[in-house]
Formats: C-alpha cells, structure tokens, sequence
C-alpha cells in the first residue's frame, strides 16, 4: 500500500509502539522504507539545572540504540533522532521526506488533551499524507 511509512517511537507506557511497528510492516509494499522516528524535546533551562551534566548525551545515546535495535527488525528500516517540537517536527520530516504515510500511536485521550492538544491530534489535523492512529 505504501512506499514510505515514517512511525514516530514514543518510549511512553501508555503508547502502543509494538502495534504501531506491526501496522506499519502490514502496509508496507515490498522494498519499502519504514523510518522509526524520535523526537527530543527541549528540556526547559528551569529543569536541566536539576539533571546530572551528561543526562542529555546519556539520553539521546539510549534512546538511539533503542531506535536501532527496532529498526533492524524491520526490512527497509530506518532509525532517525531529532531535536525539536515533536508535532510540528513530525510533519516537518514528513513533508520534507515525502512520506506517503504516518503510523502514530495513540493514547486514550483525557480532559487535558482537549485544552493542549496531543501529537497524535496535531499530526492527524495537520498531515498532508494518510495518517493511522493506533491505541
């Protein structure tokens, strides 16, 4: 079904990124390209006074052997770690990559998700590709 599946990984409990990786295998067309997706975010100055000095590199460093480990599960996987506002971010790369689809997981939204908004909201509003939303 399609050639270029980008899933944004989140390392949260409540994110189905096994189901999201499972999807995205099953839409895939043969040769493929499925690209496992992280996004840093900023960690407010306020907050980082209060975290060891190499929190940061020691964070980034597992968080892109996890992103590998899955990858190279995949036939035709890709692991990518950026830096930035995860929706915003997420669309980005999308447009600039001209991924044909996003396979995002999803959790059960709360009351605080109708006033901030989630990434899995943004990305739905906002893709200019097909979107699937796995809870």
């Amino acid at each position: 079904m399609y050639d270029n599946i980008l899933v944004p990984i989140s390392f949260d409990d409540d994110r189905d990124t096994n189901g999201a990786i499972a999807v995205a295998r099953k839409l895939a067309n043969d040769g493929a390209k499925i690209t496992l997706f992280h996004v840093m975010e900023q960690i407010p100055s306020y907050a980082i006074s209060y975290m060891p000095n190499d929190y940061i590199t020691e964070s980034r460093r597992a968080i892109q052997a996890e992103l590998h480990t899955l990858a190279d599960t995949l036939p035709g996987g890709q692991a990518v770690l950026v830096e930035g506002h995860s929706g915003r971010t997420i669309l980005e790369w999308a447009d600039k990559h001209a991924v044909d689809c996003i396979v995002i997981a999803s959790h059960r939204p709360g009351m605080q998700d109708l006033l901030l908004g989630s990434t899995a909201t943004t990305v739905v509003r906002h893709a200019r590709c097909a979107v699937h939303v796995i809870r």
